[in-house]
């Protein structure tokens, strides 16, 4: 039913327009906040003598029933009342009568919505911290298990150098140590009270901002009115942390599809987390891993559509801004699904071992380290890498890799071989003498597993502290 405004209004609104205007099909998901936030205006509003108090017991009282009905599933919203706010605001009135209608003194929708959002951030922050350190933990668990498995790295897709399995997922593990600390700076712009601005100006009551921002745990009020209804940098500094955060994932994922093909059989993934195909019975498809890479530009999506809504707006508020809910909200109930899911996926899948080993022993990736060997016997860098180049090329005439060329053969190139160099070729040795800080040096990967273990002991301390301020 559309709704008549009254006032200056003599129409009822259009109906379509009613239907397009309302934002409580999505921002329903926001009825915790406004009812916490709704009590702390309440109560602030009693201690400022501005309602009385008996009328605040009220509203606190009618609120919590509210809330109990809400998380119960007998409250029915109206779309006619287009938004969480008002539902809530016309079903108490409804309730506890006049007392109710006073609730609304002292602020707008504008800085009560804008409040909403801040307390919800600061909640899934929370949340999305807790599933970050959770799969940090997974990854870091697994890189323990193959600290010595040896696998071929990459360059363009091409076999590099060997490195270990370990190191590869160390890597991955420094980018969510980087995530984190971006997820801290989203709480720092989240942490800011915006109640008390009102439409615009703020209000000609005595009101006390500071006392509702330390019942709701904030960390500081607006300083400015207009600033505090019209600032979404909070969001876009959230979904700008999820894009880098998926476009990590969406790298691991394309990993994984690679991995578990047939082509490289590096791992398997746990038939759980795979899915079959309706016509070919004998496929394994890595489906998790491609719905997280195509979800990614998705969120990509969120992020410019929330920077071309803000970018061409006068302050304060215009109605463009409630467009900042269905993508920021879709944008967590995604990451918030592939660090859960991929948590799991990870410390269960199968690392075939023996396949990467082999991988690595059939390649030319030892090649840099047969010239560091020409080098250690004081030959320029330039030089040795001319030298084994020429043997590479050789070898693959020859159909051999490098292990497999006979001594004499190398003399052919160049004296300074001696019958050492067999060593400085064994995968395991190639690995072991990279032992420069950051290197895939088994001494060096046991030095990151030391560091990661007190990374996750410090942000798991991290995210209780925040707990506390929530």
């Amino acid at each position: 039913m559309a709704k008549l405004w009254g006032g200056r209004f003599s129409k009822n609104t259009n109906e379509l327009v009613d239907a397009f205007n309302a934002s409580i099909e999505f921002d329903k998901r926001l009825y915790h906040e406004d009812i916490r936030g709704s009590i702390a205006h309440a109560t602030m509003l009693a201690k400022c003598g501005i309602i009385p108090e008996e009328d605040a017991e009220k509203i606190v009282a009618g609120l919590k029933d509210i809330l109990k009905d809400i998380e119960a599933g007998n409250f029915e919203f109206d779309i006619a009342l287009e938004d969480i706010h008002m539902n809530i605001e016309a079903r108490l009135t409804e309730r506890i009568g006049s007392a109710g209608a006073r609730l609304h003194t002292a602020r707008s929708r504008n800085d009560q919505v804008a409040l909403d959002m801040h307390m919800y951030m600061k909640r899934e922050v929370v949340e999305i911290a807790e599933l970050l350190v959770q799969f940090e933990e997974a990854l870091l668990s697994v890189a323990k298990k193959h600290d010595k498995t040896l696998m071929p790295g990459y360059t363009h897709l091409q076999r590099a150098q060997p490195i270990t399995f370990a190191h590869h997922l160390l890597a991955y593990f420094n980018m969510l140590q980087r995530d984190f600390r971006r997820l801290l700076g989203v709480w720092e712009g989240a942490d800011i009270m915006p109640l008390g601005a009102g439409a615009i100006a703020g209000t000609t009551f005595p009101i006390d901002r500071f006392f509702v921002a330390e019942q709701l745990n904030f960390g500081s009020v607006y300083a400015n009115s207009m600033d505090a209804v019209s600032d979404r940098d909070y969001i876009i500094e959230f979904l700008s942390f999820a894009s880098t955060l998926m476009m990590h994932m969406s790298r691991l994922s394309e990993e994984f599809c690679l991995w578990s093909s047939t082509e490289f059989g590096f791992i398997e993934l746990d038939d759980a987390f795979a899915t079959g195909s309706s016509m070919m019975p004998q496929k394994k498809n890595p489906d998790i891993s491609e719905l997280v890479r195509g979800k990614t530009g998705r969120v990509y999506g969120h992020l410019m559509a929330m920077l071309t809504t803000a970018k061409g707006l006068p302050l304060t508020y215009n109605k463009d801004l409630q467009e900042d809910k269905e993508g920021f909200f879709d944008a967590i109930d995604t990451l918030k699904f592939t660090l859960a899911v991929y948590s799991d996926m990870v410390k269960t899948m199968t690392v075939n071992v023996d396949r990467m080993r082999e991988a690595v022993s059939k390649d030319f990736s030892n090649a840099t380290d047969l010239a560091d060997y020409l080098v250690r016997k004081g030959l320029p860098f330039r030089m040795a890498h001319e030298v084994v180049g020429k043997c590479v090329a050789y070898a693959i005439t020859e159909g051999k890799f490098l292990p497999e060329i006979s001594l004499d053969e190398y003399k052919k190139f160049s004296d300074l071989f001696e019958a050492d160099l067999l060593d400085a070729l064994k995968p395991e040795n190639c690995v072991a003498a990279r032992t420069s800080y950051g290197g895939p040096a088994f001494t060096e990967n046991d030095k990151q597993f030391v560091r990661g273990d007190e990374i996750i002991a410090g942000q798991k301390a991290k995210v209780e502290e925040l707990k506390q301020k929530l």
